[in-house]
């Protein structure tokens, strides 16, 4: 493309001349440099190219016009004269001026000043505004004060980094080498490939938080009962796990785990690069897995996470472990790893196992036995030896391992080490799993005690970690349970049909209210009340303590707006039997206008008796009377604060007096037993302590009182002793002391024992009801006394014996 440079100067000279007679207006002028046109055109060159062309196109034009060459100096170098001629100057700038058509031809000759003088202030600012502009462009390419300072070490990497910059295909190499990076990049590979896995790593720990819930399977514990001598009773809960304090732990128990499961543990950051390596390349290179973890990881798998064995699940658990390290103290971390692991035979935690395998709390361990446990820990399932030959046989060179482990440590000596030399067997089977049937109705009772008295509600009482100490003695219990088992033998031999229906009841409570044995049923799971515990019959004859009491705390009145009199242990009733019950104002009429009157068992009249004697031979028709005559209400009072409850007790009519409250043989042993404390009275209780974890848990304490006066107590307990002589006078030393009376209902639906020796009352009750027809009770016929005599009594005898 050529332009004529010349025509557009005559052009542009043309314009000027003409626009000389008109007002200037200011034109847009587009300017091309001819320098930058011809670096566009096809075959441009460069200054010096140019030059060296226009010289050879001059000595051409001489050669061909003979023109002689004298203007060069043959004295000085050619390249220095050419050097010296005169270089042809560029091409002045070509000036494309662009026109803008006027609005109206009559503005071509008068000048607008209005315009012009509104056009000067910008005119004036157009100067400052570029200065701006090009104050604005040096300060944005000016470096700030990060880019200095990095300038020189940029400037040192750049040429090594251009050189690690992949060109692909490579440049003089053939075949496949041309498409393989060079070492350079190779290791501008290698470098950048652990700065990103070390900036993910980085990221990944500030942004992983160790999470607030724990695994509620994991942190669930049971509860464990103890006998009042401190040994394992039973345990409830869906896991088999007791949380230990670690300074109940002994040294040699921690370092057996520590030298089979990880042995750095005190010195690693809570993860293992080799472990996590080796069972990353398991699990993704061969399809298994395998553990790799050390004791912070396992921790945070059984405490945070799941037991799936995935690539994720352990790059998450690796980066709480590293957490958890930072923020909780190394032995926290082992304690809380020692309380959550896996022992087998259904146990979690080193203090469940060691009771498992070798019926003992983890403080009684040796060093062999600790290191027999710590074998389980690589897999239960593996190394329990009572599951054949093959794993007993394993468990015995992993146990020698582990041995030896601690002495490479230094953390069992040489000469300790020659002790162990036989393996230490652990036990059969879990004595845990073996909690009898009797003991389950004694942890109903104890168990819905310490949640009242603790104040403590299901759900938290359901997580566990409870030890609950109770008052239950074991001898007693298994004395009691052991007699009653021989009664209903008895019965059902005796008369099957009968006998099917047949329950027996019975509690012993000390006179300082603790409860210490008792007979629920003969299984828990066929029959889920508790007999010792259930209101079911009427106490009968075996009230009138009670009502003795009574009269003789309160007094009595016999007319109307008379005094109340004070009556003693030989103030005299009648004894006969039907006597009508009279009141202040006269006989006691029922709503059927009869009048009420006692009747005795057989109907046996006894004429005047004194109260004592009227006691100690059960004589009904006195204490009918003297109820009515001391006040029901006063009766009622006494009987409930001597330990009946209120709500067994039945209504206010003169059969109160013969017993038609409904006390359970529990409350019946802790009424007993309150005559027996001198009139102190104090409710049953059937938890000594309670403690979670190693921590005491704060328990009310039983609630007690004076219920009656102590001479009062004392009466009551000297015909109660009165009424045992009479009716066995041969059944113990003249020497002991020992007190207790039979009852007998009227309908001869219940029959009871209870007598208080070695101040331990038992109340023993045998009562017939078929529950799958009704609860109305039925008569004994016969259950209640054999040929020998009385069966509340024979079980009562049974349970207290020896007597004195």
């Amino acid at each position: 493309m050529q332009l004529n440079v010349d025509a557009l100067r005559r052009s542009e000279r043309a314009a000027g001349e003409a626009s000389e007679a008109a007002p200037q207006r200011p034109d847009e002028t587009m300017q091309l440099k001819v320098d930058a046109l011809r670096r566009r055109l096809p075959g441009r060159l460069r200054p010096a190219d140019r030059h060296e062309r226009d010289k050879r196109d001059e000595r051409d034009q001489r050669q061909e016009t003979g023109e002689p060459d004298e203007l060069r100096d043959p004295h000085q170098p050619r390249e220095r004269q050419e050097a010296d001629e005169p270089q042809p100057q560029p091409h002045e700038t070509m000036q494309l001026r662009v026109f803008r058509q006027k609005s109206a031809p009559d503005r071509k000759t008068v000048p607008d000043r209005k315009t012009d003088a509104a056009r000067k202030p910008d005119a004036a600012q157009e100067p400052g505004r570029r200065a701006d502009r090009r104050k604005a462009r040096r300060s944005a390419a000016q470096p700030g004060p990060l880019a200095r300072r990095t300038a020189p070490l940029l400037a040192v990497i750049a040429p090594y980094a251009r050189k690690l910059k992949p060109v692909y295909p490579r440049r003089g190499r053939t075949g496949w080498r041309r498409w393989m990076p060079s070492w350079r990049q190779w290791i501008g590979l290698a470098f950048s490939g652990i700065g990103l896995t070390t900036l993910f790593l980085v990221v990944a720990y500030a942004a992983t938080d160790i999470p607030e819930n724990l695994n509620s399977y994991a942190t669930q514990q049971d509860n464990v009962y103890f006998w009042s001598d401190g040994t394992p009773m039973a345990r409830t809960g869906w896991v088999q796990r007791q949380a230990m304090p670690l300074k109940d732990i002994p040294q040699d128990v921690r370092w057996a785990v520590l030298a089979a499961e990880n042995e750095s543990f005190y010195s690693d950051p809570g993860i293992s690069f080799k472990g996590i390596t080796r069972a990353l390349w398991r699990t993704v290179g061969k399809g298994d897995t395998e553990g790799g973890s050390t004791i912070t990881q396992q921790y945070v798998k059984n405490v945070y996470l799941t037991q799936n064995q995935t690539v994720s699940r352990k790059f998450t658990e690796a980066m709480i472990a590293l957490k958890l390290d930072n923020k909780m103290s190394k032995d926290k971390i082992l304690e809380g790893y020692l309380n959550t692991s896996w022992f087998g035979r259904g146990t979690y935690g080193i203090q469940r196992a060691s009771q498992a395998y070798y019926g003992k709390d983890v403080g009684q361990l040796n060093a062999s036995e600790a290191a027999f446990l710590a074998s389980l820990l690589k897999g239960a399932g593996l190394y329990d030896p009572t599951l054949g030959p093959t794993n007993h046989a394993r468990a015995v060179k992993r146990w020698k391992w582990t041995l030896d482990r601690m002495v490479k440590i230094g953390k069992l000596s040489k000469d300790e080490r020659a002790k162990y030399t036989t393996f230490p067997e652990p036990l059969k089977r879990n004595p845990l799993s073996d909690t009898g049937q009797q003991s389950d109705y004694l942890v109903e009772l104890a168990s819905q005690y310490a949640k009242d008295s603790a104040h403590l509600s299901d759900k938290d009482f359901d997580l566990g970690g409870y030890q609950i100490y109770t008052t239950f003695d074991r001898k007693r219990e298994a004395q009691l349970t052991d007699v009653v088992t021989k009664a209903r033998k008895k019965a059902r031999e005796s008369d099957p049909k009968t006998a099917k229906t047949a329950h027996y009841g019975a509690a012993s409570v000390a006179t300082d209210g603790r409860v210490v044995a008792v007979y629920g049923g003969p299984d828990h799971r066929k029959q889920g009340f508790n007999e010792s515990n259930a209101a079911t019959v009427p106490a009968g004859s075996a009230f009138q303590p009670f009502v003795y009491a009574a009269g003789l705390e309160h007094g009595v009145i016999k007319q109307r707006d008379a005094p109340r009199q004070q009556i003693s242990p030989e103030s005299v009733y009648n004894g006969d039997d039907g006597v009508p019950v009279s009141t202040p104002e006269g006989p006691y009429w029922d709503r059927s206008g009869r009048k009420v009157a006692a009747h005795n068992d057989d109907k046996k009249s006894y004429g005047p008796i004194t109260l004592r004697k009227a006691l100690a031979q059960s004589v009904n028709t006195p204490f009918m009377q003297l109820g009515m005559d001391t006040g029901l209400d006063k009766v009622k009072d006494t009987a409930v604060a001597s330990g009946l409850l209120s709500s067994t007790m039945g209504p206010q009519v003169p059969a109160l007096a013969l017993g038609n409250a409904r006390p359970s043989a529990i409350r019946m042993a802790s009424g007993y037993s309150t005559f027996a404390a001198a009139g102190v009275h104090t409710e049953p209780y059937s938890v000594l302590r309670i403690t979670r974890n190693g921590a005491t848990v704060p328990v009310d304490r039983p609630l007690s009182g004076q219920a009656v006066g102590t001479r009062t107590a004392q009466q009551v307990d000297d015909a109660l002793a009165d009424a045992f002589r009479t009716a066995h006078p041969t059944a113990a030393p003249a020497s002991a002391r020992i007190t207790g009376k039979a009852g007998t209902t009227e309908d001869d639906t219940a029959a009871w024992y209870v007598g208080t020796a070695s101040k331990v009352t038992t109340a023993v009750v045998v009562y017939r009801m078929d529950l799958a027809k009704s609860l109305a009770p039925l008569p004994l016929k016969g259950i209640g006394t054999t040929a020998a005599g009385s069966v509340p009594y024979t079980i009562w005898e049974g349970a207290m014996t020896p007597l004195g």
